[in-house]
């Protein structure tokens, strides 16, 4: 446990790496099409020398470590998993680079947050729903800056549909805090808008918000 600690560490102070989130299901086979999605957006993630935080586990998390596996040869980009405790463990993939567990949603949310440049939400269910509301909640009061929150697959469309029809139509938010969110069709455009704010990134603008540094939790 220490040996993790301390090389999470490492990979969270260094300035020069610009890290995306991914989030999805545990559940999803590797010949479901969603798999195969996730795969390929990692892998050119890993080709622009971009890191991969994933949950570390099955599914979708081991199509992301798997695809940025084979993108990152060339550019050494690093690939992270963040593990839970879980009733029934689920165990880390073998695609990792560094790994680190909690005993806690929060802290491993928390954890997450504080290594996202950007976030990119797949296909998932109540996990993956609770790190995608966590996200938005945070950039919504500005606890965290104004990373994407890019909703990738078919799932989010009908989503997105209700609450335009409901929560915003009440104005239980506004349409500032539904424009936090980005829908991509397919893998391509989520990497589109992840190449545009790594741009900004690389320029190093002085206002440009790095989370390890502003996060107030």
């Amino acid at each position: 446990m220490k040996t993790e600690l301390k090389v999470i560490k490492s990979v969270n102070s260094d300035k020069m790496h610009f890290k995306v989130s991914i989030f999805g299901s545990a559940r999803v086979g590797n010949k479901d099409s969603n798999y195969k999605e996730v795969y390929m957006l990692a892998k050119l993630l890993g080709e622009n020398g971009i890191d991969v935080v994933t949950g570390g586990g099955p599914g979708l998390m081991e199509a992301a470590n798997s695809g940025h596996k084979i993108g990152s040869k060339k550019t050494k980009a690093h690939s992270i998993g963040l593990g839970i405790k879980l009733p029934r463990e689920q165990g880390f993939n073998k695609s990792l680079d560094y790994k680190e567990t909690f005993m806690r949603f929060t802290s491993r949310l928390d954890k997450f947050m504080l290594l996202s440049n950007a976030v990119i939400v797949a296909p998932g269910g109540i996990g993956t729903l609770l790190e995608l509301f966590y996200t938005w909640q945070l950039v919504q009061v500005k606890h965290v800056c104004h990373i994407p929150i890019i909703l990738l697959g078919k799932q989010w469309k009908p989503f997105v549909k209700w609450l335009r029809q409901w929560p915003l139509k009440y104005e239980y938010f506004t349409k500032e805090d539904l424009d936090l969110l980005y829908i991509a069709n397919n893998y391509k455009e989520a990497v589109e808008i992840v190449e545009q704010v790594y741009e900004e990134f690389k320029k190093g603008n002085k206002d440009f918000c790095l989370n390890y540094k502003k996060y107030k939790i």
